[in-house]
């Protein structure tokens, strides 16, 4: 958990961190999903392969979570993470997402009040801490969500993320 006695930072880092599980685990379906070679299709030259949107969540991730709040260098080649289209396999990607995702996660989760709050510029941007890991939430969100609808698209089939899930249960008061 946080390095921090804040329940409000607290309970955000615990949210963040589901999120980020939460899709990476629906990433990791759409990912059962698709061949070798489907992971570099693009459907026009306007669009990105999954391969190259999960270089792109990598190439983010590192650049906002770890870097940017965690106060490390910024090495970011972000053009390279869409010119690329092929030489990774689907195992080596997923490897590389987990990886990021593990250490963007530990950064957030050991990150300080002062980080929490510091503002700083990332990517042409002007956002705190808490400013840049809801960034990093939405943008990974976002990208799942692409990644899901274009394996839906190659196999014509439902990813059944929450099977066995009741979604119709109404809130409790």
């Amino acid at each position: 958990m946080v390095a921090t006695d804040n329940k409000a930072i607290n309970e955000f880092v615990e949210n963040v961190i589901y999120r980020l599980d939460e899709n990476t685990r629906m990433i990791s379906i759409a990912f059962d999903t698709l061949t070798e070679e489907q992971l570099w299709l693009r459907s026009n030259k306007a669009s990105n392969s999954v391969g190259n949107l999960i270089l792109h969540l990598c190439g983010n991730m590192t650049q906002y979570a770890i870097s940017s709040l965690g106060e490390t260098e910024d090495v970011r080649d972000r053009d390279s993470e869409f010119e690329t289209s092929s030489g990774l396999t689907k195992k080596e990607l997923l490897s590389k997402l987990l990886n990021t995702v593990s250490d963007a996660k530990s950064t957030i989760e050991n990150a300080t009040i002062g980080q929490w709050l510091k503002k700083r510029d990332v990517q042409g941007f002007h956002f705190s801490g808490i400013g840049v890991i809801l960034h990093v939430v939405e943008h990974y969100s976002y990208h799942t969500g692409q990644i899901a609808f274009w394996a839906k698209q190659l196999n014509n089939k439902a990813l059944g993320f929450y099977d066995g899930i009741d979604l119709n249960i109404k809130n409790e008061e």
